[in-house]
């Protein structure tokens, strides 16, 4: 007779407790979902030829930031405390997923960049390289996350809660105007991504003729699905002409061998 397996108990990890974290303060907030099936064939074709195969990620952060720059929407959020009321941040702050080992698992992690729309393509790419590759503990983002996931859990979700609904500003700062993330490498797509933030950017597998699936989920009560309709259709737009000539000015500032 076979002796009946039982199961164990798992540590919980820092990088459960702050997913945990965020997904409690994000059952509040009423995301909507549009998603656009965009064609990009000039970007693909510039990326293709360019000198490097820069991160999709960067190349769509620096494009949401420019659609960003005239759309006030998507650099909006909503403060619950003392009132609720709706701040406008200057500039783009870009919250990056990067998935990296920490207590011998694979944990998610999010670093920020500054204003992703006023960096030239290779040096946003350079600083999400080394989200994903330099000790874990050297970025600076990285280390704050972890030393809160560390807190008691009351303390914790004070620090989430009061940061996310006292001041703009402070929300702005520490955990950005939007977010972006991809599973196109891995052939999926996030459908009903969840985050406390106004907007997440989101895109599937890119085909080689440039055909891919956008996804922006953003809370309904700061803009409304025309804005973020129109954020898509400018995104396209965006990465066909401005980005597609800046992978193109790459190349022909490559030395040639």
């Amino acid at each position: 007779m076979t002796q009946e397996r039982r199961g164990r108990s798992v540590k919980v990890s820092d990088g459960r407790r702050l997913v945990n974290e965020l997904m409690r303060q994000s059952h509040r907030v009423p995301l909507v979902t549009v998603r656009r099936e965009c064609s990009i064939p000039a970007l693909v074709q510039a990326r293709t030829e360019g000198a490097g195969r820069l991160s999709w990620v960067a190349i769509f952060a620096k494009a949401y930031g420019l659609v960003a720059e005239r759309n006030e929407h998507l650099r909006r959020n909503w403060l619950s405390f003392p009132w609720g009321r709706i701040y406008e941040h200057p500039i783009s702050e870009c919250v990056v997923l990067v998935e990296r080992e920490w207590q011998g698992e694979e944990t998610v992690l999010a670093a920020k960049v500054r204003a992703p729309e006023t960096m030239p393509l290779e040096e946003l790419d350079g600083h999400l390289k080394r989200f994903r590759t330099d000790p874990v503990r050297s970025i600076s983002s990285f280390r704050q996350l972890l030393r809160i996931a560390r807190y008691p859990a009351l303390l914790r979700r004070f620090i989430f809660w009061s940061t996310l609904n006292w001041s703009g500003y402070k929300r702005c700062k520490r955990f950005g105007t939007f977010m972006i993330s991809s599973l196109g490498n891995y052939g999926c797509e996030l459908l009903v991504p969840h985050m406390p933030l106004t907007s997440y950017l989101t895109f599937g597998p890119i085909s080689p003729d440039g055909n891919v699936a956008v996804a922006l989920a953003f809370d309904h009560r700061v803009m409304d699905g025309r804005h973020a309709a129109r954020a898509l259709q400018d995104l396209e737009q965006v990465l066909n002409t401005t980005l597609a000539r800046e992978l193109r000015s790459l190349e022909t500032a490559e030395p040639k061998r």
